[in-house]
């Protein structure tokens, strides 16, 4: 089984199933989980959690609505990351969210679109 941390806080604003299946998510999206690789079962993974098991078939039902895993009965829950197509658009939708936030800033704060982009190489360069 590859590397599935899933950290859950109870002071979060988010539910927990919603903690759980974004960190699936993003360890699928970072390649730390392979194509049909095996997720732990409901009841094996609510226990490690300490969650209930209502809420992890949520989080499993979920990320298969979404094409991010597939279920199958007897077997288990098997990870998905084939689909590169849906993964990379999920990593654009990732991306836009936070430039739309940072284009809005920009706007409020009177910067035009060639210092925001002077910006980005600079910054980019240096991370």
């Amino acid at each position: 089984m590859g590397n599935l941390n899933i950290t859950i806080s109870n002071t979060s604003e988010k539910p927990l199933y919603e903690q759980i299946k974004e960190q699936i998510k993003s360890a699928i999206l970072k390649q730390e989980l392979e194509n049909g690789e095996l997720l732990p079962s409901i009841r094996n993974f609510s226990t490690d959690l300490s969650v209930s098991i209502l809420t992890i078939r949520r989080v499993y039902d979920e990320l298969e609505k979404e094409g991010f895993v597939s279920s199958r009965a007897g077997k288990g829950t098997f990870v998905l990351a084939g689909n590169k197509d849906l993964i990379e658009d999920t990593k654009r939708v990732l991306i836009e969210e936070k430039l739309i936030g940072l284009i809005n800033l920009a706007k409020t704060l009177d910067m035009d679109i060639e210092e925001l982009h002077r910006m980005l190489d600079i910054v980019y360069e240096e991370a």
